[in-house]
């Protein structure tokens, strides 16, 4: 996948991240897309709003994307690099790639998910970093939360 590609579909991404501070969440979003590049699900973390820890933005665009007969081949975009659990989804299901907005403000699983045969691609998009920083300035105890801390 070509840088511009990437960057095209983590604008859906930042897009969704955006819509989840709008809601007074926490601005993580993410994108599956099919092997033939076609969007299958977006969405945002949503843990906030819906009071559902499990409620992930890689988690969202994968429950919007639906039912897959096979996961080989998609891409998942995400806004930062996915957390355990968000990398455990990854890997269960067989995503074969990764686009990561950003692992500056929290560096997830995506070296684990690297070592087992995942794709990542890592943009360092200052607009995912900044929307994070600025996010964890200002909610610092809803991002400890969020991470588990």
């Amino acid at each position: 996948m070509d840088q511009a590609q990437a960057r095209s579909r983590l604008a859906v991404a930042v897009a969704e991240a955006r819509a989840g501070l709008g809601e007074g969440g926490i601005p993580i979003g993410a994108a599956l897309y099919g092997a033939d590049g076609v969007l299958l699900g977006r969405g945002h973390n949503r843990r906030v709003q819906d009071g559902d820890p499990s409620m992930h933005a890689e988690t969202a665009a994968f429950r919007a994307a639906g039912r897959q007969r096979s996961y080989r081949g998609t891409t998942m975009v995400t806004t930062l690099s996915p957390c355990w659990y968000c990398s455990g989804l990854v890997r269960q299901f067989g995503i074969s790639r990764v686009v990561i907005g950003e692992a500056v403000t929290f560096s997830g699983g995506h070296e684990w998910l690297a070592e087992h045969g995942v794709e990542i691609v890592l943009l360092d998009d200052p607009e995912c970093v900044e929307l994070m920083r600025d996010f964890i300035k200002d909610q610092p105890e809803l991002w400890n939360e969020d991470i588990g801390e």
